[in-house]
């Protein structure tokens, strides 16, 4: 028994299969994570389904219904008969200018940060005369008189007050609910009746006050489409297919515009039925939250490994070096430890801003290693030695986590340079006549630990 006590190759079997064992409550920190992340999401759509949801707003586009007849064989008859179907052409705007002033604020629910904003929207713009002979449609045939003009909003609990279109010289309420749900399944629409002719261009302009959650998006409908947000929210996150032509972001807010053409989306100004997928196209802004704590805490925790890997490795080489004797219940005790951290991390990260999170962890976490390390080997140099790696392996974590675009180059530099020290410090250590410890160092432990 004694001499596979001091066998290092039997110590360094003990190492690995405490590393492997520490990986399972290692996996469960990064489930817990997952787990807090969902209780926020959920937090946030609560909120948000009461006050209203991400808002993407669709349109307006006219639905024109028409009826088309087509020839038919009748199986029961036997007899060719003609039968007239249903069908809506849709016709998107010439123009289409969009103007919007987000008005965002912070809501809660228990510890959890939810955005809501209110906003103000002027829609405007224009649309040619309407062109339906190149779908070989005859003119009696359409239904001018059951046009609507739609315009898609994906949450209807948004609407702050009643809208009304202005359209040419006409205003037209609107009502709740769209004429079909081909191209968008919820929304609002305006009957223009008599008020549509199809020889003559039009020109429309509403004001649309609307409240939502996290983000707003947009449909590029317009032949040009012409977007321009301006929002006291400083942390914006410009999404969705089309990236803003122009932006500022500062201290005080962020200004965007978009100018997308026909050309640049993948369907046409006209078209009959539903033929196109629009959604494809959206894009917009989310009202990011400035500190996102859990992506963070799921990144610390994806270096666990390394994290035990190389604190083992240093308390190995003091013990090589040192020629001292650290029991296996010692090196899980370090490890218990070491997982400990990212808990104290994650709940931490929760109630204060994450780098503040990660310094008081972090400090915790290297007092209790450092003050038990000088405790069970009787040595304060090692235990101030131990504090200083482990500072600037949790300093060296910290840093990659905070440079996402260079985290892998700063990775690999980093773990090439501690092979290199390892390589350098273990060059002249003859591992095969190597025994862990010296039998006086070993023996005055054991008497110790007994009389303790």
């Amino acid at each position: 028994m004694k001499n596979l006590k001091t066998n290092i190759f039997f110590k360094i079997s003990i190492i690995i299969v405490l590393i492997l064992l520490l990986m399972i409550p290692t996996s469960m920190v990064k489930d817990l994570i997952h787990e807090r992340e969902d209780v926020q999401l959920n937090a946030i759509s609560e909120v948000s389904s009461k006050w209203g949801n991400g808002q993407t707003l669709t349109g307006p586009y006219i639905d024109i219904p028409f009826d088309r007849y087509i020839k038919r064989f009748n199986k029961k008859d036997s007899i060719n008969e003609i039968v007239k179907i249903k069908e809506h052409l849709y016709v998107l705007p010439e123009q289409l200018n969009i103007t919007g002033q987000i008005a965002p604020e912070k809501r809660y629910r228990g510890i959890y940060e939810v955005v809501v904003y209110e906003s103000d929207f002027n829609i405007s713009g224009s649309f040619n005369p309407i062109d339906y002979k190149q779908f070989d449609i005859k003119k009696e045939n359409i239904h001018f008189n059951k046009a609507t003009l739609n315009l898609g909003i994906s949450d209807l609990k948004g609407i702050e007050q009643q809208i009304n279109l202005n359209w040419s010289n006409a205003q037209i309420p609107f009502d709740s609910g769209t004429s079909t749900n081909e191209i968008t399944s919820t929304g609002i629409r305006a009957r223009l009746g008599e008020h549509l002719k199809d020889s003559t261009a039009f020109n429309f302009n509403l004001d649309l006050n609307l409240k939502g959650s996290q983000n707003i998006n947009f449909i590029p409908v317009g032949k040009t489409t012409d977007v321009n947000l301006t929002s006291n929210w400083n942390t914006p996150s410009f999404t969705g297919t089309y990236l803003p032509d122009s932006r500022k972001v500062d201290e005080n807010g962020f200004t965007a515009h978009w100018n997308i053409l026909h050309l640049n989306r993948n369907y046409p100004q006209t078209w009959i039925n539903s033929r196109h997928r629009v959604y494809e196209s959206s894009f917009g802004t989310d009202l990011l939250l400035p500190v996102d704590n859990y992506k963070k805490s799921y990144r610390v925790a994806r270096y666990a490994s390394l994290f035990l890997v190389l604190t083992f490795m240093v308390f190995f080489f003091v013990e090589v070096l040192n020629k001292v004797f650290i029991h296996p219940i010692q090196y899980l005790l370090v490890g218990i430890a070491l997982v400990v951290f990212y808990t104290l991390l994650l709940s931490f990260s929760e109630h204060i801003p994450f780098n503040w999170a990660y310094a008081v962890s972090a400090i915790l976490t290297l007092g209790l290693i450092s003050a038990y390390t000088t405790a069970i080997l009787k040595s304060k140099p090692l235990g101030l030695m131990i504090f200083g790696i482990l500072s600037i392996m949790y300093s060296f974590i910290f840093t990659i986590i905070q440079m996402e675009d260079y985290a892998l180059l700063i990775g690999s530099i980093g773990v090439f340079t501690i092979l290199c020290l390892v390589m350098y410090y273990s060059r002249k250590i003859d591992w095969y006549a190597l025994k862990m410890g010296d039998n006086k160092q070993t023996t005055q432990q054991t008497e110790t630990s007994e009389n303790s």
